[in-house]
């Protein structure tokens, strides 16, 4: 059995790190919690952030492609600066706000306490996922950036070829279609005046 790798485990890692962050941007960050036992109303992360989150996963996965189909150093550096910004706007927006009581940007609950939701902590693991393993995919060699996408083609051509192994397609021959003759001859048809 091959090895897991850095640089085949690392790309992987980061692309799911964007995907948690964008997943995080539909989801609820806080839910504001009154004395009953039912939440008195939710913010979702768009109202936090306005999908400023969704457009940085989307800026990370495209410099991740990038810079593991080219070996692209500064590509594999706008990944780990996509994961330092997402954190930053995690602690500068969100963090302040946990435990907070009354209203949050447009959500008024004066005697609600904001208590973080699901997509609090998704937008934490993600930022963080985010971060730091594109901190360490931007210290890989361009070669080590490569070899992902070296090894996926690789793959690709094994299991094209034993495929083909399994299957082998005979040539196809050009042959002509005859055309039968009636083995009885029936009625003669004639056209109608």
């Amino acid at each position: 059995m091959r090895r897991l790798r850095a640089e085949h485990l690392l790309p992987l890692a980061c692309a799911g790190g964007a995907a948690l962050l964008a997943a995080s941007e539909f989801m609820n960050t806080f839910k504001f919690n009154a004395a009953g036992p039912t939440p008195v109303d939710v913010q979702t992360a768009a109202d936090q952030h306005h999908y400023a989150l969704v457009v940085l996963a989307a800026f990370a996965l495209i410099a991740l492609v990038i810079a593991v189909v080219t070996g692209s150093k500064p590509a594999a550096t706008a990944v780990a600066i996509c994961g330092a910004v997402a954190l930053l706007l995690f602690l500068l927006i969100d963090l302040p706000d946990v435990g907070k009581v009354g209203s949050i940007n447009e959500v008024a609950a004066p005697e609600a306490k904001a208590d973080p939701a699901a997509g609090f902590w998704l937008e934490l693991a993600g930022a963080l996922v985010l971060g730091i393993c594109g901190g360490a995919l931007a210290t890989l060699s361009s070669d080590q950036l490569r070899a992902f996408a070296r090894s996926t083609a690789e793959r690709r051509e094994k299991l094209r070829s034993k495929q083909k192994e399994r299957h082998p397609r005979e040539p196809r021959k050009m042959t002509a279609n005859p055309v039968k003759a009636p083995t009885e001859p029936g009625p003669a048809k004639t056209k109608p005046r």
